[in-house]
């Protein structure tokens, strides 16, 4: 069914019939209601190209979402479902393009074939070309996570930087002096992967001030690279007492690797760290945390993104997110510490 079939039976022209369903001319009440009730009767939806070649929408907007590593995380798979559902209530599609980079083929086929109204765009590097390549052609776009020069445009981010430092100066109050951090992978940093960055920026210059004793380490984005990372914390400095993580893929094998050296959590070790809190509350026990607001996030950056379509001329906003740590079990004071002995 098409619109010549609805115009021969309201006996109109097609682009009446065009105009009554687009709003973009005025039609007489009666004849668009005549159109009303034929395309009730045949069941007539117009087709998402149609609608974009009338009104230069797609109503679909992209995320461009590349793994970190070599699989989404289950806190990556939030986030793509908080965006998807922020998108639906907005009635936009989403379609999703693993790219990493401006040469990538679909982040090309994505802006040169105009299969999308506008883009949010994940997993932030610090000099990040996507951001840069959209910035220059004045592509409609919003990121979660910050470059290295986030100053004019438009983005949510956590700032990793106090969060993590935040997690340090709990620990120090709990009387820990030996703590170590777990990062995101080598490669990550290696790439400027911005919350890998800001974190161990935070974390370093907060154990300063603190005058703490710490060792940094970079770990994969999973269990048996969590254990392995936790072994190698605990052969380098036995000492160690707590620890701060960014990883919360890595986060089950850490704790594994505490109970098989038997580190008791929090009597002999504390875990605390940068993480979303549905995952967060999975281990056991449950993780003190600055709980990563995946839903919020999304839905903030849908929100940005759709304010930006539909006001081209408004001026750039940000959301720089710094969520309090929620204390749950994974923390206590160091051994040795007049409240822990107590």
């Amino acid at each position: 069914m098409n619109i010549g079939e609805i115009a021969r039976r309201a006996g109109v022209s097609r682009s009446t019939v065009s105009y009554a369903l687009s709003g973009k001319r005025p039609v007489s009440e009666d004849t668009r209601r005549k159109i009303q009730r034929i395309v009730d009767e045949l069941g007539y939806q117009p087709s998402a190209s149609a609608r974009a070649l009338a009104n230069g929408r797609t109503s679909t907007i992209g995320l461009v979402f590349p793994p970190a590593g070599n699989h989404y995380t289950g806190m990556q798979l939030d986030f793509i479902g908080s965006v998807v559902e922020a998108a639906a209530a907005h009635d936009y599609d989403v379609l999703l393009s693993p790219s990493g980079v401006d040469s990538d083929r679909s982040f090309q086929r994505l802006l040169g074939e105009r299969r999308v109204d506008g883009a949010i765009l994940m997993e932030i590097r610090l000099e990040d070309d996507r951001a840069e390549h959209l910035a220059a052609l004045g592509f409609p776009s919003v990121a979660i996570g910050r470059t290295a020069h986030p100053e004019g445009g438009w983005y949510v981010a956590l700032d990793h930087t106090a969060l993590a430092a935040a997690c340090v100066h709990h620990l120090a109050d709990l009387g820990h002096r030996r703590v170590a951090f777990v990062n995101r992978s080598e490669q990550l940093l290696r790439t400027g992967y911005e919350s890998a960055h800001r974190g161990l920026d935070g974390f370093t210059k907060a154990a300063a001030e603190r005058g703490l004793t710490v060792r940094t380490y970079c770990c994969g984005d999973d269990a048996a690279a969590g254990q392995a990372c936790l072994e190698q914390i605990l052969h380098d400095d036995p000492a160690t007492t707590a620890l701060v993580t960014l990883n919360e893929a890595a986060l089950g094998g850490l704790y594994r690797g505490l109970a098989h050296a038997g580190r008791h959590v929090p009597r002999d070790f504390s875990v605390t760290g940068v993480v979303a809190n549905r995952w967060a509350e999975t281990v056991t026990p449950q993780l003190t945390a600055a709980d990563v607001p995946a839903a919020e996030m999304g839905r903030l950056a849908v929100d940005l993104l759709v304010e930006r379509l539909d006001h081209p001329d408004a001026p750039p906003r940000q959301h720089l997110l710094t969520p309090p740590i929620s204390l749950r079990a994974s923390t206590g004071p160091a051994a040795g510490t007049p409240s822990a002995e107590a």
